[in-house]
């Protein structure tokens, strides 16, 4: 006996016609305020960041690849002002100094 089907053989997925791009990275988009813009922030899963690494512009430590994180850029701006975070950091934003401490054998990146 086969599983039984949901779906009729021949109908469209459903995801291909009303899926929005930021489904394609596994994760969700959304807008928040943050320093008085509005900036879309978009949920990346870790299975769409294979082979990649990022620098979070909160802790200026390395994002390793396939680690799920945080895109956000301001709304009105383009794709080069794009940043990725770790989600810890994105959520301390607010609670982080101006200026970011380093030990004294860190690299300055």
């Amino acid at each position: 006996m086969s599983p039984r089907r949901n779906r009729p053989k021949g109908a469209p997925s459903a995801s291909a016609e009303q899926s929005d791009r930021s489904d394609r990275y596994g994760g969700w988009q959304t807008s928040e305020s943050w320093q008085g813009e509005v900036w879309s922030v978009r949920h990346v899963a870790g299975a769409s960041a294979e082979g990649k690494t990022y620098r979070c512009p909160g802790c200026a430590q390395l994002i390793p690849s396939a680690v799920p994180h945080v895109v956000a850029w301001p709304e009105h701006a383009g794709v080069d002002d794009r940043r990725h975070w770790h989600k810890a950091c994105w959520n301390a934003k607010d609670r982080r100094t101006t200026r970011v401490q380093r030990s004294r054998n860190a690299p300055r990146f």
